[in-house]
């Protein structure tokens, strides 16, 4: 277990853009915390790493968004990153009323493939359905109203 402070939103942000450069194909990230604590933030800071240019908002009443990554940079230069997932599944998990209902909305077909990389809010509602390998940060409110406190459990 590993524990990081973030001092701003930037910071949150700075820590998904890092993020991205130590994950394999095929990981789930889980995100658990509190409302507010960062979760959105974070992935905010993954899809900026991965070249895509949407606003990223968290999916809680489509409760899934999918992103295509951006293989290439402005230059024509491939990211070598970008070359290892093609999409982002943004998945939010706070309305289900249930773990079956994860598997009602596509979420499963993203689980596991390996040019996606599929990123859960509110994971603890469906653990069951993440894999064993998957990727566990918590965010929790720090002792600012700014700082948060982020937890990885898990191997990069």
């Amino acid at each position: 277990m590993k524990k990081f402070i973030s001092n701003s939103p930037k910071d949150t942000k700075r820590f998904g853009h890092n993020l991205v450069n130590k994950l394999r194909p095929g990981t789930a990230v889980a995100l658990s915390g509190d409302l507010g604590a960062g979760k959105t933030t974070l992935v905010q800071g993954v899809a900026e790493a991965l070249g895509i240019k949407n606003q990223i908002t968290s999916p809680t009443f489509t409760l899934m968004d999918i992103y295509p990554v951006r293989s290439k940079d402005s230059n024509g230069v491939n990211s070598a990153k970008s070359s290892i997932f093609e999409t982002l599944v943004h998945i939010d998990c706070y309305r289900l009323d249930s773990p079956k209902e994860f598997g009602e909305f596509g979420a499963m077909d993203y689980i596991n493939d390996p040019k996606s990389l599929v990123i859960v809010e509110w994971a603890n509602k469906i653990k069951q359905h993440l894999p064993k390998d998957a990727v566990w940060l918590n965010l929790k409110l720090g002792q600012s109203e700014r700082q948060r406190v982020i937890t990885l459990t898990g191997s990069l």
